[in-house]
C-alpha cells in the first residue's frame, strides 16, 4: 500500500474560530483566489474541494469522486512546524517563543562569539524587504542579517558570494545549538541571496530549515520503525530534523517538487510519500500575491490530472495544507484558518467526511490503514472511508 499525503503549504480554507487571537480575523486564502476571477483548478472541484462544509462559495461537484473535509487546529500556533507536526499526530499545546521586538542581547551576543561575525537587523522583517534594507551593509561588512517574523523563527541572509552557503549552514546550526530551552523556536531558515544592490537583491532557492525535533514520536516514527518505507519531499526532512525518514528528496521548486512527485509513483514501495510544496507560501502567500497563488493552484490543479491517473489501485492521494496564508490581507504572515482534506483512491468511498477536530486525525488514520500500533493524538476515521 502507498500513501502519497501532499501539503499545499499555506492553503487554507477559511479562519478558525480563535483567528482574532491571532490577528487573522476574516482570513480565507481559498475565498481570496476565488474572488481574483482566475482561479480554474477542476481537479480538486471534481475531488470535493467546493462541497467541504462552510464553503460558501464556488460551485460544488455533482458527484465528488474523493473524500472530502474541513480540519480544525488543535496547536496552539499557526507555523509550519506545529502544522505539519499536528499532520503527523502531535498536537502542540504550549505555542512556540517569538521575539516581537528580535532576540535578546544573550542571544545575540552567544551568536556572535561564536560565529565571528556581528549581527545586523535583529528584528522582525519582510524576507524580501531586509536583504534590501541591510544587504549593501552586509557586503561590505559581511554581518550576518538576522531577523524573525510572527512566526517562531530565527532567519540568517547572507549573500552567497560573502558567506558560501556551506558556511551559512553552519551558522544555522550554532544559531539552533543556542536556541533551546525557553529560546527553542521552531525554525532556523538560512536566506541566502545574490545581487550587486538593493535593486538586484534576489534570495535563491538554497534555502534550509533547521527544526525543533518533535516532542514526541510521529506518525513518520512510528512507521520507520514498523519497517515501511517513509519518503519526504521537500522540506519535511528539515521539519522533522530528519527524524522517521527512510529517504528525502529535496526540491527547490513547486515544479520541481511535482515532478519529483510524479517520478515516485513510479517507483515500487510501501508506505507514505509526504510532499511539501513551499511556494504557495514562501513564493505569493508572504508577499501578498493573490494572483501568483491562484496561479500556483491552477498549475498544482493540471498536474494532478496527471498524477491521479498513474496511481495504482491500492494508492491513496491526499491533498491537505498546514496553515493559511491570505495573500489578500494587509498582513504578510501565516494566517490561523483550517484546512481542507481530499481523499483520492480506488478504495475510497465518495464521502462528505464533515469537520475534523484536530490536523491529527488524518495522521491516526493513516497508522490504522497500515495496522500499526501507536499513541498518536487524533481519531482515526479510516471505517469512515475505506469500501
Amino acid at each position: 500500500m502507498r500513501v502519497f499525503l501532499t501539503v499545499l503549504d499555506s492553503f487554507g480554507i477559511g479562519e478558525l474560530a480563535d483567528a482574532e487571537r491571532f490577528g487573522d480575523k476574516g482570513s480565507n486564502t481559498l475565498k481570496a483566489c476565488f474572488k481574483s476571477g482566475r482561479l480554474d483548478i477542476p481537479n480538486m472541484t471534481s475531488l470535493g474541494l467546493y462541497n467541504i462544509d462552510e464553503i460558501d462559495f464556488g460551485k460544488g461537484c455533482a458527484s465528488p469522486i474523493g473524500a472530502y473535509g474541513r480540519m480544525l487546529e488543535r496547536s496552539n500556533g499557526k507555523d509550519t512546524t506545529v502544522g505539519h507536526w499536528e499532520i503527523a499526530g502531535v498536537i502542540s499545546s504550549e505555542p512556540l517563543p517569538t521575539y516581537p521586538n528580535g532576540f535578546p542581547d544573550e542571544v545575540v551576543k552567544e551568536f556572535e562569539e561564536k560565529t565571528g561575525r556581528r549581527v545586523l537587523c535583529n528584528k522582525p522583517y519582510s524576507g524580501t524587504e531586509v536583504i534590501k534594507d541591510y544587504g549593501e551593509e552586509h557586503l561590505k561588512t559581511g554581518a550576518l542579517i538576522v531577523y524573525t517574523s510572527a512566526d517562531s523563527v530565527f532567519q540568517i541572509a547572507s549573500h552567497e558570494e560573502v558567506v558560501p552557503t556551506d558556511e551559512l549552514y553552519k551558522y544555522c546550526q550554532i544559531a539552533r545549538q543556542i536556541l533551546v530551552g525557553k529560546h527553542g523556536v521552531g525554525r532556523v531558515i538560512a536566506r541566502p541571496f545574490t545581487g550587486e544592490d538593493k535593486n538586484t537583491f534576489k534570495r535563491t532557492a538554497n534555502r534550509r530549515d533547521f527544526s525543533l525535533t518533535p516532542p514526541k514520536p510521529t506518525l513518520l516514527d512510528y512507521m520507520k520503525d514498523s519497517g515501511i518505507d517513509v519518503w519526504g519531499v521537500g522540506k519535511i526532512s528539515d521539519i522533522f530534523g530528519g527524524r522517521g525518514l527512510t529517504k528525502s528528496f529535496k526540491t527547490k521548486s513547486n515544479a520541481d517538487g511535482i515532478n519529483v512527485t510524479k517520478r515516485l509513483i513510479g517507483e515500487d514501495f510501501n508506505g507514505l510519500c509526504f510532499v511539501n510544496l513551499v511556494d504557495f507560501d514562501s513564493v505569493y502567500g508572504h508577499r501578498n500575491n493573490v494572483l501568483g497563488y491562484t496561479e500556483a493552484l491552477n498549475y498544482f490543479d493540471k498536474e494532478l490530472g496527471e498524477i491521479l491517473s498513474k496511481l495504482r489501485k491500492d494508492d491513496l492521494f491526499i491533498i491537505t495544507a498546514d496553515h493559511g496564508c491570505d495573500p489578500s490581507t494587509p498582513s504578510t504572515d501565516h494566517s490561523r484558518e483550517s484546512v481542507p482534506l481530499l481523499i483520492y483512491g480506488r478504495g475510497v468511498k465518495d464521502i462528505n467526511l464533515g469537520i475534523k477536530d484536530s490536523f491529527s486525525d488524518l495522521a491516526k488514520t493513516i497508522a490504522d490503514l497500515f495496522g500499526i500500533e501507536n499513541s498518536l493524538d487524533g481519531k482515526s476515521f479510516k471505517k469512515d472511508i475505506t469500501l
